[in-house]
């Protein structure tokens, strides 16, 4: 029989029907006089195994070290630069620890020492609340990186798929709610979307294929700053695209700015694109800035560098 917990115990009932217990001193007297009943023990398990308390949930954000080989990385629109690796190792540890100190349980990886681009996890998997898609990353050198990002996911949700002739990078996706935007590019095709499409309809997401060009991956050129906002260069991708957001512009004279990473109410940004993080600011969003500049040499941006989602 279900009880209601906030009635019984001195509850109050929230706009949302959770009932959250508040004692009071009457409750405990009644509590603590039932013979062998230990007030304190008691009402803290009661309380703790209630339906009607919402359950808190974990962010976990799985991670992997900077390869000492990524001066060999895949590039496309960027033309090859020196990369201090130790640099950008010490970059991806404040990336981090920053991620830490937003509340996430950093899963951090052992670097890849056969695979430059390993440590753009992003591209391995899309994980949505229900089940984690490992991709098939659409250059070959970048496949064997699967293996252990397989691993990595296993305790946290169930596995699916994508299978050849299909080729689908992470960074190609974004998920706003239950909307799935599947960007076209060298690296992702529409034999994707199809197979994407085909394993998350029955979660209750749409997958909705889109256009863009001038960068290498969709969220280079578009990411989310909310459920219902974006931040967009509408130089590389048409905000017509998403007619149900709302679209914030990067500063003009900063193209790459448009990747964030969204952790709760705060929004990170590249310290290199200073005036977007203003317009964030102006706008009322908590944005803090990240350095990344010698990942951004291979081509990675923000959200490359972590896989983000929530575990009870």
């Amino acid at each position: 029989m279900m009880h209601d917990h906030a009635s019984t115990l001195g509850g109050e009932r929230s706009a949302n029907g959770l009932a959250y217990a508040t004692s009071t001193a009457g409750d405990e007297h009644n509590l603590a006089a039932q013979p062998g009943f230990h007030a304190g023990r008691e009402m803290f398990r009661y309380f703790m195994t209630s339906d009607y308390l919402p359950m808190k949930r974990m962010r976990v954000a799985i991670t992997r070290g900077v390869s000492p080989g990524i001066g060999v990385c895949e590039l496309t629109f960027l033309e090859r630069e020196a990369i201090d690796v130790e640099n950008a190792r010490a970059q991806h540890g404040l990336y981090e620890d920053i991620l830490k100190e937003l509340g996430c349980r950093v899963e951090h990886l052992d670097e890849e020492l056969d695979f430059p681009d390993s440590v753009f996890v992003e591209d391995i998997a899309i994980v949505l609340d229900e089940i984690a898609v490992i991709t098939r990353p659409g250059a070959l050198s970048r496949r064997g990186e699967r293996h252990s990002i397989e691993q990595a996911l296993a305790p946290h949700r169930t596995l699916k798929h994508i299978q050849a002739p299909a080729i689908l990078d992470g960074g190609d996706v974004m998920v706003v709610a239950k909307s799935i935007y599947v960007g076209i590019s060298t690296r992702s095709n529409t034999e994707a979307v199809r197979q994407l499409r085909a394993l998350v309809t029955d979660h209750g997401y749409r997958v909705v294929r889109v256009k863009f060009d001038g960068c290498l991956h969709l969220k280079s050129a578009v990411t989310a700053v909310s459920d219902d906002t974006l931040l967009i260069n509408p130089e590389w991708v048409d905000a017509g695209a998403f007619p149900e957001h709302a679209c914030i512009s990067v500063d003009p004279s900063e193209p790459s700015a448009a990747n964030v990473v969204r952790i709760g109410s705060t929004v990170l940004f590249a310290a290199d694109f200073p005036r977007t993080g203003q317009r964030l600011s102006a706008l009322g969003y908590d944005a803090r800035p990240v350095v990344a500049s010698e990942l951004a040499k291979a081509e990675g941006a923000l959200t490359c560098c972590s896989l983000i989602f929530e575990v009870p």
